[in-house]
This record gives C-alpha cells, sequence and structure tokens, in this order.
C-alpha cells in the first residue's frame, strides 16, 4: 500500500510534478471556511425572522464562526507543522458534517450558534494543510514557486467566498434556511472519501534536509540564536501552549463583546482585553513552545506587513458583503434568492481577477489594483439608494469582486515566500486569524450601523467605515520587499 501511494506521489502533472492528486482533496477541503462565512450572509434575516432575533443577535452566528477560527486555525496549523496533515485533515472535516447535521436540526439559535463554532473548528484543519502540502511537493519537486498551485487554492477560496451568498440564496429558495447547514454533510463525505484515498499517510519534515529557505530566503522567519525551533529539537513531541491559547481566546472575546453592543457600562471588556494581550505577549515570550512565536514574527517585519494587510483588507471585504447583502434584503427589498443572484456577477468577476492573474509571481501589482478597487467600490455605495438602477447595484458588485480575487490572491502569495518553510502551517493558520479578524470587526461594524435593520442610511455609514479600512491598504504603496517576491534571486541559496 505505501508502495502505492509513494507511486502515486510521483505522478507527472503540469505544475512541475506536483502531484495533482493532492489538488481535489486540498481544494475542496478548503473552502469549507469561506463557504460557511459567505453562505450565511443571505440567511440572517430568514433565521432572524423564524427566532425573532434582531441583527445584532444573529450577527452571532457570523462572529461565533470567526472566533472559532480565529483561534482553531494557528492552533491546527501548529499541529500540522508538527504531525503531518492527514490525521488533522480527516478529524477537522469529519467534525464539519457533524455541524453540519447539528445546524440541519436546531430547534433554538443558541444551539446554531454553537453549530457555528463547531463548523469554524472543524474548517480551520484543510487550509494550514494545504499549504502544509504544497510545500512539501515544492521541496520533494524541486519547484521553488508552485504559482499555478497557490492559484488554484486562492481562486477557490476567493470564489467560494463571493459565490456563497448565491450557492446560499439558491439553497434557502429550495429547502429553506436550513439548508445552508445540511449542505456541509455531503461535503464532509467528500473531503472525507478524497483525504483517505489521496492524502499521505507520512509526510516530509521541513528544515532536516537543509533547506535554502530555512538559512537564507526571506521566506526565513529566524532571528539570530533562534534558528533551532522548539519544533526541532530532540526530546518528545511538541506540546501545546494551552495557557497562549486561552489568553488568545479571551483577547478576542473580550474584544468583540465589547465591538458588538459599545456602552460606556461595559468598559471592563477593553481593559479585560488590553490586560489578555500583555498577559498573552509576556507568556509568548516565555513560553518553551509558544502559541505565537512573537519573537520570530517580530524579526521578519514583511510577514507583520502581509498579516496587517489581510485585516485591513478584510474588513472592507466583509463588511461588504455581509452589509450590502443585509441591505439588498432589507433597505431594496429583494428575496435571499434574488439578493444572491445581484451578487453573483461579483463572483465572477473575482474569478476572473484571480484566474488571470494567478500565474504571474508578482505580488505588488496585485495588491495595488486590488486596493484602488477596493476604495472605488467603497465609495461607489455612498450614492445608492433604494430606488438605485439594478446596473448600479451589480456594477458596485463587479468592483468589489476584483478587490476580491486580487487581495486574497496576493496575500496569499506574500505568505508562501515570506514565511519560515517548517512552520508553512502555521503561519498559514495565522494568516486565515488575520482574515477573520478583519471578519469579526466587520461584523462588529454591521452590528453598529444596522441597529434595527439594514437601512439605506445605515449603508452610506457602513461604506464610510470601509473606505477608511481600504484606504489604509495603500501602505501597500511603499514596501517594496513586495517586488522581489517570486523572482528568481529570491529561491537562489
Amino acid at each position: 500500500m505505501l508502495a502505492r501511494l509513494r507511486a502515486r506521489r510521483q505522478l507527472p502533472a503540469p505544475d512541475g510534478g506536483f502531484n495533482r492528486r493532492l489538488i481535489a482533496p486540498m481544494v475542496l477541503g478548503s473552502v469549507l471556511n469561506p463557504i460557511n462565512s459567505s453562505m450565511i450572509a443571505v440567511a440572517l434575516v430568514p433565521v432572524g425572522a423564524a427566532f425573532g432575533a434582531p441583527p445584532a443577535e444573529t450577527a452571532w452566528l457570523v462572529t461565533a464562526l470567526y472566533l472559532a477560527t480565529a483561534v482553531g486555525q494557528p492552533v491546527i496549523g501548529r499541529l500540522v507543522d508538527t504531525h503531518g496533515p492527514r490525521r488533522l485533515y480527516l478529524a477537522g472535516t469529519a467534525l464539519v458534517g457533524l455541524a453540519g447535521l447539528l445546524g440541519t436540526l436546531a430547534p433554538s439559535l443558541g444551539l446554531l450558534i454553537a453549530a457555528r463554532v463547531l463548523l469554524g473548528l472543524g474548517t480551520s484543519a484543510a487550509y494550514p494543510a494545504a499549504m502544509h502540502l504544497t510545500r512539501s511537493e515544492a521541496e520533494r519537486t524541486g519547484q521553488s514557486s508552485p504559482t499555478g498551485v497557490l492559484a488554484v487554492l486562492a481562486v477557490a477560496n476567493q470564489t467560494v467566498a463571493v459565490v456563497g451568498p448565491t450557492l446560499g440564496g439558491l439553497l434557502i429558495g429550495v429547502g429553506g434556511w436550513r439548508t445552508v447547514f445540511a449542505v456541509n454533510v455531503p461535503l464532509s463525505l467528500a473531503c472525507l472519501i478524497l483525504g483517505a484515498a489521496r492524502l499521505p499517510v507520512a509526510e516530509r519534515r521541513f528544515g532536516s534536509s537543509g533547506s535554502s529557505d530555512r538559512s537564507g530566503s526571506p521566506g526565513s522567519s529566524g532571528s539570530p540564536g533562534r534558528g533551532d525551533r522548539p519544533s526541532d529539537r530532540p526530546g518528545g513531541p511538541e506540546r501545546l501552549d494551552h495557557a497562549g491559547i486561552a489568553l488568545f481566546a479571551l483577547l478576542l472575546l473580550a474584544l468583540m463583546l465589547f465591538l458588538m453592543k459599545p456602552d460606556p457600562a461595559r468598559w471592563y471588556l477593553p481593559v479585560l482585553a488590553v490586560l489578555a494581550a500583555v498577559a498573552f505577549a509576556v507568556r509568548e515570550r516565555r513560553a518553551r513552545t509558544p502559541f505565537i512565536d512573537l519573537r520570530s514574527l517580530a524579526g521578519n517585519r514583511p510577514l507583520i506587513a502581509t498579516y496587517l494587510r489581510q485585516v485591513l483588507g478584510y474588513t472592507a471585504i466583509y463588511a461588504f458583503l455581509y452589509g450590502y447583502t443585509q441591505w439588498l434584503e432589507e433597505g431594496r427589498g429583494l428575496s435571499a434568492a434574488t439578493a444572491g443572484l445581484v451578487l453573483l456577477p461579483l463572483s465572477l468577476t473575482a474569478l476572473t481577477a484571480a484566474g488571470v492573474t494567478g500565474r504571474s509571481p508578482g505580488v505588488r501589482g496585485k495588491l495595488l489594483v486590488g486596493s484602488a478597487c477596493q476604495i472605488a467600490a467603497c465609495a461607489a455605495l455612498l450614492p445608492v439608494h433604494a430606488s438605485s438602477p439594478g446596473v448600479l447595484l451589480i456594477a458596485v458588485g463587479v468592483l468589489a469582486g476584483v478587490s476580491q480575487g486580487l487581495i486574497g490572491l496576493g496575500t496569499q502569495t506574500a505568505l508562501y515566500h515570506q514565511a519560515d518553510p517548517a512552520a508553512i502551517a502555521s503561519a498559514a493558520g495565522l494568516l486565515r486569524t488575520f482574515m477573520y479578524l478583519g471578519a469579526m470587526a466587520a461584523s462588529a461594524a454591521n452590528a453598529a450601523f444596522f441597529p434595527h435593520g439594514a437601512t439605506t442610511g445605515g449603508l452610506h455609514r457602513l461604506a464610510l467605515f470601509m473606505l477608511g479600512a481600504a484606504a489604509l491598504l495603500l501602505l501597500t504603496v511603499p514596501d517594496r520587499s513586495l517586488g522581489r517576491l517570486g523572482s528568481p534571486s529570491q529561491h537562489q541559496g
């Protein structure tokens, strides 16, 4: 069996020998998270009607998944780096199926939120596993920059994220809002079958063979004196930093509880968030195997900039996705299915933008054009009102689609080159964490600007908020390190 598995890994593929059998489970598993993040956008209104809950309460269906994912992605990413992707992939996708079943049968909003937490944890495994497998295949084949595979991952994730509202609207039109949970059961089964059949039982451990990226490339995140990472030291398997994980979760929870309902009487929440942040920083600097290695991260400024761009970009992306979708349903009076169809050009544009540029290794141009289109899309929301022509509503979505396709692809490619190969899954998980930090900020903004429903005035105020987040993405302009990513000289060593 192992001999057959090794033989399959050597099958020729269009991307310089990349094992094409890995692509299907990698892509299908990695899209579970964005599809569940975006489908719920058109379900918030009918779920609220079913349980008699206002937008401020149904927003927890969004926030619960983001909190679970923000913590779960880097935790599971570290486990993938340590133990390999197969077991984590299979366990995570199995949990997705259980969560989908719970959501389908949930009799209350509370249990529905619990199902979203389980979905967040379950969908946290596949993307770090996919990035680990991509790096592993690049090391095996000697291909330093597998742009085709990275493009496939980015296109799939970006496309599914923006197709989600359309798919969710169609599912709701066919079988009601519970279908956006039920669809996870067959998706989970497909991932389990593909993962069990195609994922390698044993994976390459990076750094053991003298990878050039470990020692001197811009992808190395090690600081002087810290090349001997705790995970590489002898003495048994790496242990999880449970205290660091708990403090990180407490920080996010306290911050989100305050942002969901800002009130001077709740002053203790931001204070608790600050205290948790300080305690987390102290803990991570002292821990032998930190949850997030702050010392190494501080020595990799390009990677820090990528994480910052991720949170800023996705704050605007998700604020648009949820806010505009809710306004189409409540402010414009469209059904969930019709609102999904209005957003279909957004999906197609994102697919086209990422697909056309995916094979190009350049990063800086993608981020600059994506930033400009994001600013234009946010500004275009300002003149929108309840009687605006459909052409204008679609045009706004087209601009947003270009920005989503390019920003997602640009940040993922940047991370692939900037992160330490030995911790690629952990770094990829943390990239998703920063994406969902932006999504949580967007969710809080939606709750603040739509306290009693998605009105046109609330949409305009949300657009101004998004415009501020988008403008900050112009920090890409002075970042010269982006121009060197993907160039042949980067990988010499």
